[in-house]
């Protein structure tokens, strides 16, 4: 294990966003706030609880989870989009550093800057709204696996991105959709029967009802399944990364 190129690159990922602060950390936290003031505190004062919790606190695990899809794709993508875009990629791909190494560091620094942005939302939103964490070790293990399994698909984002414009479109019209639709300000039970069917195939639910369900011990799906369905999506994107860099996959041409 070449722990001297890991961490080279590691180093310099997470540098990046102490470069950018304004826009890697403080922008997140304070669009996530204004969701909390709007939501949580304005509307969430007239409506009443949702599966035994306050509005406020039920949104709290859907608006984490939202910023953590977002910023560990987008962490992920940027980082090995540059690279490429630059030319550098090939230094990387010529040094005596393996594939797994690669990944290690690029998606290690993505997971890393989405859980630390997570942590610092997950603090704010209780200066806004009071709520619990049932189960501490179960969210923090949602917290890094949801992390580190959507910086893998970032990456792959960032491989098959040519263009900025491709880096922006998998989070703006993709995940962001999904997140909102899968459960994020409501309760899949609050919709029809066939409704709640059609959502299943939505993978983001499984994210927020594991997530919230280490926080308040309510899920409308079971954990065991919110767990293998991530596991499952993990293990894909896992694959996807390995034929990548069997092929060369717009990495070697």
């Amino acid at each position: 294990m070449n722990f001297f190129a890991i961490r080279a690159i590691y180093k310099s990922e997470m540098n990046r966003t102490w470069r950018t602060l304004l826009q890697s950390v403080v922008s997140p936290v304070i669009s996530t706030a204004l969701y909390f003031i709007v939501f949580g505190a304005a509307m969430g004062s007239h409506m009443g609880p949702v599966n035994g919790v306050s509005y406020g606190a039920f949104i709290v695990p859907g608006l984490i989870m939202l910023s953590l899809l977002t910023q560990s794709i987008t962490n992920a993508s940027f980082g090995i989009y540059f690279p490429k875009f630059l030319g550098t990629i090939y230094e990387v791909l010529s040094a005596p550093i393996s594939a797994f190494e690669t990944v290690l560091a690029y998606v290690g620094a993505a997971a890393t800057k989405a859980v630390f942005l997570g942590s610092i939302i997950l603090i704010t939103a209780r200066c806004f709204v009071p709520f619990s964490i049932m189960h501490p070790f179960w969210m923090v293990a949602f917290l890094v696996l949801t992390a580190v399994t959507f910086s893998l698909f970032g990456f792959i984002v960032g491989v098959w991105a040519n263009s900025f414009e491709k880096l922006n479109l998998v989070p703006m019209l993709i995940i962001t959709p999904l997140t909102f639709l899968g459960g994020s300000f409501y309760s899949i039970r609050m919709l029809p029967p066939f409704w709640q069917h059609i959502t299943l195939f939505n993978p983001v639910v499984y994210l927020i009802s594991g997530f919230r369900w280490s926080f308040y011990g309510e899920s409308e799906i079971a954990v065991k399944t919110s767990l293998a369905m991530t596991t499952l999506f993990m293990g894909l994107c896992m694959a996807i990364i390995f034929w990548i860099f069997r092929t060369g996959y717009r990495l070697k041409r």
